[in-house]
């Protein structure tokens, strides 16, 4: 079977990666930025920080600061309305979306939108769209969803109360920014969500059926960066270095999963965010050692590699021991960045779970988890961790 890898075409990380990324935006020869993104960037002075730095080269921004924790139509169709102007004024010819992953995919919303028309409702599922969205340059604030260099967006349909997963070719940004700089001021509870996402996603590409030897080796990379700096990441924010370590953890964890795909942990996930508007890295960091013990069945000697890859020694152990040692390594971790203890901590009431399981069977069809479920079986993943 044919590998395919998807990829930005510039992508800049380290200390100082955000003037080298204004000085590329500006040799693209772009005049006019729609700046996505939330209102806590722009209370904390980086909004305003980027809008100068462009400006000193002789680009124009205009800014949509109305980004919701979980992004939703109606922020794309209100994002998009401000990129095409009023009366005399002209559209912005591309995107810049600062922050983390709901910047970023409501980003890709608008831009998919307004090179291929109609709604963002239209893309839903596996590349819907026939051109490429409008340039997108993705300067990223946090160490977890990587979507500023995925073709995944995931935005929540509010009438249908879920979240539409688009993984679409079209949507991947041109320019990745990923400066260690920006992340400083990121509280502890978002590291540790975002960073037990980015665990999420390298161990769920690494068990994927689509996964292949460069998967494979960004995705074990990735956990070994995770287990070596989370903690200090969560525990001292300022720490320059572990924050540099866990954006290249998340970045390879990102290309991992673009393109081996995920599993059942990000169909549940995204049913719960959609459903309860949970924040994504706590559920996927709730549902991952209970979605590996049911993949625990087919897929045991690549959980214990995982358990090697997060610190464990393996050498004395059997397949089945080292893919319980995987799960019982991912739970101590989360103990660690204090994620909550169990889905009954943040709301979710058992009475729903059938709903959540029909809709998360039905996200799933797009993912490569390595054993397909019955619809009893994800209710009783759901029922485990609440």
């Amino acid at each position: 079977m044919t590998a395919k890898f998807f990829i930005p075409s510039v992508n800049l990380l380290g200390q100082g990666a955000l003037d080298d990324a204004i000085e590329d935006i500006k040799t693209l020869g772009f005049e006019r930025a729609l700046i996505v993104t939330d209102k806590p960037l722009v209370e904390l002075g980086l909004v305003a920080r980027v809008v100068d730095k462009l400006a000193t080269l002789g680009i124009a921004s205009r800014i949509f600061d109305g980004v919701q924790p979980n992004p939703t139509v109606a922020n794309v169709e209100a994002g998009l309305a401000l990129l095409r102007g009023a009366g005399d004024s002209r559209d912005c010819d591309f995107v810049l979306s600062l922050g983390g992953g709901s910047p970023h995919d409501c980003a890709k919303g608008i831009a998919l939108v307004a090179s291929n028309g109609g709604s963002i409702k239209d893309y839903e599922g596996l590349d819907r769209s026939a051109k490429p969205q409008l340039p997108l340059v993705a300067i990223n604030t946090t160490a977890g969803t990587a979507s500023e260099m995925t073709r995944f967006c995931i935005i929540t349909d509010e009438s249908r109360h879920i979240k539409m997963a688009i993984v679409d070719k079209h949507t991947t940004p041109i320019i990745s920014v990923n400066d260690p700089e920006l992340m400083l001021a990121k509280p502890a509870a978002l590291t540790a969500a975002t960073g037990m996402d980015a665990l999420t996603h390298a161990i769920e590409a690494y068990v994927s059926t689509a996964a292949n030897p460069i998967t494979d080796a960004c995705a074990l990379k990735a956990m070994e960066l995770i287990a070596a700096n989370l903690v200090t990441a969560v525990e001292h924010g300022e720490d320059i270095h572990a924050r540099e370590q866990m954006a290249y953890a998340q970045f390879m964890a990102g290309m991992a999963f673009n393109n081996a795909s995920l599993g059942y942990v990000h169909a549940m996930a995204h049913q719960l965010g959609g459903f309860y508007d949970l924040p994504h890295g706590v559920c996927n960091a709730l549902l991952l050692p209970h979605v590996q013990q049911y993949n625990a069945e087919v897929a045991a000697p690549r959980l214990k590699a995982v358990a090697q890859a997060l610190g464990v020694d393996v050498s004395l152990m059997d397949d089945e021991e080292g893919a319980a040692a995987a799960i019982s390594a991912i739970k101590r971790l989360s103990v660690a960045v204090h994620i909550p203890e169990n889905l009954s901590l943040l709301g979710v009431k058992a009475e729903d779970i059938p709903t959540l399981a029909t809709n998360a069977l039905k996200d799933a069809c797009g993912f490569t988890n390595p054993k397909q479920a019955t619809h009893e079986e994800i209710c009783r993943i759901f029922a485990n961790a609440l």
